[in-house]
């Protein structure tokens, strides 16, 4: 058994081979960038105003006053959209112009329209009446000012949010190269586990919540995870035949649930391993979930995670073992970490790492608190319903005190 940062050390050191491959942006939220991707044009593609008013050419603004009014005739009115080409261009002229209109040369300011004064009227105006020089600029959006050409937009290995998606469309990129889904294949084990359709469940029977946790929390980070079915205590051939047959797929990783302890019907090491998957550890310092195993299958760069049966230490096994290696191979930073006040004592085992489920909060002083929760037991769902995040109790300690300072992720991964 080893502890959890030299576990954690191990899934730093490999990786799985995943492709590229070029998809549409529209259908690329969620998947993570293959590339560097660059902006191919400007924008916005020419000077335009952050305001409905008036454009003027600043110079001949100057030296007007209360007592030196100047007048300026409204030549032209542009819109968002409208062609802004003038056919031609008197002294002391204006546009009248909306907000988002090009703005044509050789105008370089704007008055915005709640300091026009307007000549005769305001109802049929001819002329702008200025008794103020008009800063130069003021009020432009410059050609480019957003993004100039080979701007990077989606650094590779970045989560493609929607957000990117309006950058993406107004820069009119549309394909991009992204990292293929990991195929994950998911087995639940045992002689309890049943469908969680079944109406009547026998006193020694669990609905099998294990998968439907992992295919929903997998399908949230866009992996493609694949129902292997339950494999039954006296099924360790059906097991066998079902891993070799799939070795030559293009599964990435295969992950059981179960069996992987020190009981009669924990086989799933020594057949893991008959197999030719070779041992990159069996057994983490960390609570819950310490039986994980983790094995590599080097000829075809594929891994094999074993995960134990209990609930919250199958979620712990995806949330802090299968993850990490899943982040890494796609290319995404190591995931941040965020820091907290203990808002209540909390006790553990030394030498275990524990994986806690708590909730987070801010104070009314804006500091950030956090709770462990009551019933951390690993076959205990509820506690873990009520969490909105994983507190992270390190090894080398026993005693957490109200006040100190520890780590934390959220329930579902950060970009």
């Amino acid at each position: 058994m080893i502890k959890y940062r030299k576990a954690s050390n191990i899934i730093k050191k490999i990786s799985l081979k995943i492709s590229s491959e070029k998809i549409s942006i529209l259908k690329s939220v969620n998947r993570i960038c293959n590339t560097n991707i660059k902006s191919t044009s400007i924008n916005p593609l020419c000077n335009n105003t952050a305001f409905d008013g008036f454009a003027f050419i600043s110079k001949e603004t100057k030296g007007a006053s209360l007592k030196k009014k100047k007048k300026f005739k409204i030549i032209k009115t542009i819109a968002a959209g409208d062609n802004p080409n003038l056919k031609r261009y008197n002294k002391n002229s204006t546009i009248e112009i909306m907000t988002g209109g090009l703005v044509p040369k050789p105008f370089d300011s704007i008055l915005a329209v709640e300091k026009a004064k307007y000549f005769p009227s305001k109802e049929k105006p001819t002329h702008i009446i200025i008794d103020k020089a008009v800063k130069k600029f003021s009020f432009i959006r410059f050609a480019g000012e957003d993004y100039k050409r080979n701007d990077i937009v989606i650094k590779k290995g970045e989560l493609i949010q929607p957000k990117h998606i309006m950058a993406l469309t107004t820069l009119g990129i549309k394909y991009i190269n992204v990292k293929k889904k990991p195929r994950i294949i998911f087995l639940s084990t045992g002689n309890e586990i049943v469908s969680y359709k079944s109406k009547n469940v026998l006193p020694w029977q669990v609905r099998n919540s294990n998968y439907h946790y992992f295919k929903s929390f997998g399908e949230s980070l866009n992996l493609n995870v694949i129902d292997a079915g339950i494999i039954k205590d006296n099924g360790p051939n059906k097991l066998k035949k079902l891993l070799k047959k799939s070795i030559n797929t293009e599964i990435d990783i295969f992950v059981t649930s179960g069996a992987i302890s020190a009981g009669k019907f924990d086989y799933i090491p020594s057949l893991i391993n008959k197999i030719g998957f070779k041992k990159c550890f069996k057994g983490v310092m960390i609570k819950p979930g310490r039986p994980i195993m983790l094995s590599r299958f080097s000829h075809k760069n594929k891994f094999f995670f074993g995960l134990p049966g209990n609930p919250i230490s199958c979620v712990v096994g995806f949330r802090f073992f299968v993850y990490p290696l899943i982040r890494k191979s796609l290319g995404m930073n190591i995931e941040k970490r965020f820091r907290a006040k203990l808002s209540n004592n909390y006790f553990k085992v030394k030498h275990f790492t524990h994986f806690v489920r708590c909730f987070m909060k801010i104070d009314n002083k804006g500091l950030v608190q956090l709770e462990v929760l009551k019933d951390q037991q690993s076959n205990k769902i509820k506690s873990f319903i009520k969490a909105n995040c994983w507190g992270i109790f390190p090894d080398g300690k026993d005693e957490f005190k109200k006040g100190d300072i520890i780590d934390w992720v959220p329930l579902i991964p950060s970009s």
